[in-house]
C-alpha cells in the first residue's frame, strides 16, 4: 500500500509544487488554467461519463437478463468467465484488437467496403482520435458492470416480491417502488466506479491516439517526456494533482452510495 499508493501519491503531489531545480512555485499550478489543460480534462471527464453511463446501463440489462440462469449453470458460469476476462482486457492488446478489426485495413472495415461500399471512415479516421475511445472503453466497462452490480441484483429478496404481489401490486409496481429504489444506490455506486476507471485509463488510449493529447492521462505522458516545457519540468505533478482530486471526489461520493447500499445487501 505504501509503496505504490501512497509513495506515488505523494511524489505527485510534491512534484506539482516545485520547479525544475526543486525550487518551491505554484507556476505548475497555475498552468492548469490554460485551455489546452482545461479541454483536456473537460475531454477526460466527458469521456469517461459517456462511457460510463453506457456501459453501467449495457451492463445492467446483461445482469437483468442473467437473473433468470442458475447460478450454477453453464451460461451464468460462461458468462462470468468472460466477464472476468474482459473487464481486465485493456491496454495494447485492446487497442490492436481495434486496430485489426476496424482500424484503417482492419478486417471488418476491408469488408464492409469491398462488399457493400461502406466506408466506415469517409469523414475521418476518427478511431485514432478521442472520439475512438469511446468503443474501446465501452469494451471493458460493460462487463465489470456485470461483475459489480450482479451482486446487488442477486440480493433483491423474493420475499419482497410476494409481499408486493400479495398487496396487489404488478411486476411494474415492484420494480417502481421497491426494486428500482433498493437499486439505485448500488446502481449510481457502479456508475462512479466506471467513470474512475475510465477516467484513470492510459494504455489503450496511448496506443490508439499517439499523435495527440486529447485527455489528461495523455497530456501528462507529453509533460514527462516532453524537452519543450522549459520552467515547467513538473507540470505532470500539477496535472496528476487534478487527476487525484477529481478521483477523490469520485471514490468519496462512491463510498457514501455504497454504505447506503448495504444496508440492503446484509
Amino acid at each position: 500500500m505504501l509503496l505504490f499508493l501512497a509513495l506515488p501519491t505523494g511524489i505527485a503531489l510534491g512534484t506539482g509544487f516545485v520547479d525544475g531545480d526543486g525550487a518551491p512555485t505554484l507556476d505548475n499550478l497555475a498552468a492548469l488554467g490554460d485551455p489546452f489543460v482545461v479541454s483536456g480534462l473537460l475531454a477526460s471527464v466527458q469521456l469517461s461519463a459517456l462511457t460510463a453511463v453506457v456501459g453501467a446501463v449495457l451492463g445492467a440489462l446483461v445482469c437483468y437478463a442473467l437473473l433468470g440462469a442458475r447460478p450454477e449453470g453453464p451460461l451464468r458460469s460462461v458468462i462470468d468467465a468472460a466477464s472476468g476476462v474482459l473487464a481486465q482486457f485493456g491496454g495494447v492488446m485492446l487497442a490492436f484488437a481495434f486496430v485489426a478489426t476496424i482500424g484503417i485495413q482492419g478486417f471488418i472495415t476491408v469488408l464492409l467496403r469491398e462488399r457493400l461500399g461502406v466506408d466506415i471512415f469517409a469523414d475521418g479516421v476518427w478511431l485514432y482520435e478521442a472520439p475512438g475511445l469511446v468503443l474501446p472503453y465501452i469494451y471493458f466497462q460493460v462487463p465489470l458492470m456485470v461483475i459489480i452490480f450482479m451482486p446487488a441484483l442477486e440480493a433483491l429478496k423474493p420475499q419482497w416480491a410476494e409481499a408486493c404481489a400479495t398487496l396487489g401490486g404488478t411486476t411494474a409496481t415492484f420494480w417502481w417502488r421497491i426494486g428500482v429504489p433498493v437499486l439505485a444506490p448500488s446502481f449510481l455506486g457502479s456508475l462512479l466506479l466506471l467513470f474512475a476507471n475510465a477516467f484513470s485509463s492510459y494504455a489503450t488510449a496511448a496506443a490508439l491516439t499517439s499523435q495527440g493529447q486529447a485527455i489528461l492521462p495523455l497530456q501528462i505522458r507529453a509533460a514527462l517526456t516532453s524537452e519543450t516545457l522549459l520552467g515547467r519540468e513538473n507540470l505532470a505533478g500539477a496535472l496528476a494533482l487534478a487527476m487525484i482530486l477529481v478521483m477523490a471526489i469520485v471514490m468519496m461520493l462512491y463510498g457514501l452510495l455504497q454504505r447506503r447500499a448495504s444496508r440492503w445487501q446484509r
